[in-house]
């Protein structure tokens, strides 16, 4: 005889406007796992690990994929804006729950920070006597503007950045085929051909280890990609459009990542490349193309704005979420007019300053710390995703919670082998010095994050006592 699975609320009503629309959320997924990792930060990865990079980001966009399955899982058990933090808190524990929605949030803010510093210094590519901090505090406070208005501004800004990025991928994907076409008559008449992939040294021209190495890089190309669950809240028709967004995942990766870079180490040789270049600028040059450096530096600034954009609307939301289980002040859990989480993002605007202020005093030493604790607590974050699932899955199987209908390829197998690559990704950020500083100050976050834990506990507790009224709740 088979148990009942338990009644849970899986709609919950958070308060918000349902105002992105299937449209708005499928950009907004695609958008999401692209950024300047992939249009400037992999001149670096190239020369680092040669053409068995398109290997390193496959392999890395499976595990992604198996990540985003499994948060895919937990959005339709019960689709909720603060997911990453709600189901941490409901399978791991209280504690689980409240240093990954910080994490989270930390993990969004210190990527703002990052953002609009290098959206400054692209705006000097066009006006160089612009000082980088005050392009940086103009982007934040219009970024900032837009996400109090409405979702639905937001919806439309991000729809817009992520179209913009995707047609310049396609763009220069559609290009680059012409030009290995033989009869196209496009590009240089010698040079560009798929052999360009195995005849400079070999598939794995600098090492399998130079391959294995460049995952740490390829990993956090990826940032953003689990942005869409944090739409749950405010998605027209939640489940059925969640299901699609994470459905195209594999397509995504496939064409934007893989595609780009199988077209872009074919037209050029892997050793034409270096880090500090944009290697859409490289080939976009030797295409032919007039005005290529421009092009592809308005597309960066895209990817920056879009950026800090999801950050600032995620950050808002996460912190809501957190107040509402009391893991917050409560204030932060006011919604404006509109319905928008107007004090959590009020301070995460604030606390984003801090960039701007960092940027003026000590751009080069003081920033590469904090931009450390996205590093670490992003892979963390992606590993309590999927032991969420992990623990859904032992409950749905016991008969206790309902069925999503909605399960993760391979099963626990997939999900394990998931956790033990992250853990490599995690292990092999020893072996750079940057790496290194994000593992230090990654630990000194979570150190923080679990004595703040505790204090916050210790001292709701004794506000109780002292008030008589019930414990706390989860």
């Amino acid at each position: 005889m088979t148990s009942t699975p338990q009644s849970v609320d899986t709609d919950v009503d958070e308060g918000y406007q349902r105002g992105l629309t299937s449209r708005t959320v499928q950009m907004i997924a695609i958008g999401g796992a692209i950024g300047t990792g992939l249009f400037y930060g992999a001149g670096g990865a190239i020369e680092k690990a040669g053409p068995a990079l398109i290997l390193a980001y496959a392999v890395a966009g499976l595990a992604i994929f198996i990540v985003m399955r499994s948060l895919g899982d937990l959005l339709l058990y019960r689709p909720i804006s603060g997911g990453i933090s709600e189901y941490a808190d409901e399978f791991l524990g209280r504690y689980m729950g409240f240093t990954q929605g910080w994490t989270y949030w930390a993990v969004w803010v210190t990527t703002c920070m990052a953002e609009i510093t290098v959206a400054g210094k692209y705006v000097n590519y066009w006006w160089p006597s612009i000082p980088v901090w005050v392009t940086a505090l103009a982007a934040l406070i219009v970024l900032f503007g837009a996400n109090l208005i409405s979702v639905g501004l937001f919806g439309r800004t991000e729809f817009w950045f992520s179209a913009i990025k995707v047609t310049a991928i396609l763009g220069m994907i559609i290009i680059g085929i012409g030009v290995l076409l033989p009869i196209s008559g496009l590009g240089p008449d010698v040079g560009p051909s798929v052999t360009n992939l195995w005849n400079e040294g070999g598939f794995f021209a600098t090492g399998f280890t130079n391959a294995l190495l460049s995952l740490q890089i390829v990993m956090f190309a990826y940032v953003g990609v689990e942005l869409v669950g944090v739409t749950a809240g405010e998605a027209q028709n939640p489940r059925v459009t969640l299901r699609r967004a994470i459905n195209s995942v594999p397509f995504r990766i496939g064409i934007f990542y893989v595609g780009s870079l199988l077209v872009i180490l074919s037209v050029r040789s892997w050793k034409d490349f270096h880090e500090g270049t944009s290697p859409f600028v490289a080939v976009f040059q030797y295409i032919g193309i007039p005005g290529a450096a421009g092009i592809v530096n308005f597309i960066l600034l895209t990817a920056a704005l879009s950026s800090c954009n999801s950050g600032i609307y995620s950050t808002g939301r996460m912190v809501r979420s957190l107040s509402h289980r009391g893991d917050a002040p409560s204030a932060l859990a006011k919604l404006s007019g509109r319905q928008v989480p107007v004090a959590g993002i009020v301070l995460s605007a604030v606390v984003m300053v801090i960039g701007v202020v960092v940027n003026v005093i000590d751009p080069e030493h003081a920033f590469t710390y904090i931009t450390s604790v996205s590093t670490v607590g992003i892979v963390v974050v992606w590993a309590t995703i999927v032991l969420c699932q992990m623990c859904y899955r032992f409950k749905v199987r016991a008969g206790t919670l309902p069925d999503s209908g909605y399960r993760v390829p391979g099963g626990m197998v997939s999900s394990v082998i998931t956790l033990a690559f992250l853990g490599m990704v995690v292990v092999l950020l020893f072996f750079n010095e940057d790496g290194r500083i994000a593992l230090v100050v990654g630990a000194i976050w979570f150190v923080i994050v679990t004595i703040c834990y505790f204090v916050w506990t210790g001292g709701r507790r004794t506000q109780v006592r002292r008030s008589g009224t019930s414990p706390l709740t989860r």
